[in-house]
């Protein structure tokens, strides 16, 4: 099981003319599920955008680190090697492009010694991670989440979570969109790799009812671009009785 830190330090990041988080503060241990909360236009996902190095958004100061590798410098394609995850908040189509041939280019690179066969490994593999959380195995032939509903593409990038293994995973409210019992086996299925591999997670989310299935070691409240508040599990049981009124 892999070791490790996600470590985010004094990050003040935003859009041209706009600052948006300003100064977040927070570390990410491996096997441990922190949940970021906080209303709407709090910075929850521009931290996940962020972190992950979407275009558009700029670096004023702070640091992340993953295991002493300054992400912050690297190309998003290279933050994914380095074994960050983002479960996007609104997965995107991908026509022409095929689930399987997704994955095997995300796929860190082994040497090959003419035994390896990568395309029957990740069949393998697609075919038990869509067992595990109940998605349809007749979407792995289908180009990426085309003809996808909201719930099955939250379901589709858990199946990726699990072939992929990263060492760390932003999850950006992937309990919106899915009923019950779908929550409830992408739930099982992320808190199950904490232990399977030591998985880390940064789950962000509006709501408790994910918290119910994936049970945070730390809750952060995060508030006008600032996390104001860090706790148990018990503040999300606050946040969810009170709101958030107390933390603006």
């Amino acid at each position: 099981m892999s070791t490790g830190e996600l470590c985010i330090e004094g990050l003040r990041a935003g859009i041209p003319g706009r600052e948006i988080l300003q100064g977040v503060t927070l570390t990410v241990r491996s096997g441990e599920v922190h949940a970021v909360m906080g209303p709407n236009g709090s910075g929850k996902s521009t931290l996940a955008h962020v972190l992950m190095g979407r275009p558009g958004y700029e670096v004023l100061d702070g640091s992340v680190t993953l295991d002493g590798i300054d992400l912050l410098s690297l190309p998003t394609w290279q933050r994914a090697r380095a074994g960050l995850f983002l479960g996007m908040q609104h997965p995107i189509e991908v026509p022409g492009v095929s689930l399987t041939r997704t994955l095997l280019a995300a796929r860190a690179p082994v040497a090959d010694d003419g035994s390896h066969r990568p395309e029957k490994e990740m069949d393998v593999r697609l075919h038990d991670e869509a067992r595990r959380i109940g998605f349809d195995e007749r979407f792995l032939d289908r180009p990426l989440n085309v003809d996808l509903s909201g719930g099955e593409r939250k379901r589709n990038e858990t199946l990726q979570l699990g072939v992929l293994r990263p060492r760390f995973a932003i999850l950006d409210e992937i309990d919106s969109g899915l009923d019950v019992d779908a929550l409830g086996a992408v739930g099982r299925r992320v808190e199950e790799a904490t232990t399977e591999w030591g998985l880390g997670v940064l789950a962000i989310t509006h709501f408790r009812r994910l918290l119910n299935v994936l049970h945070p070691d730390v809750v952060h409240v995060l508030s006008e671009g600032r996390v104001v508040a860090t706790g148990s599990s018990e503040l999300a049981e606050l946040v969810d009785r009170t709101g958030y009124a107390a933390y603006s």
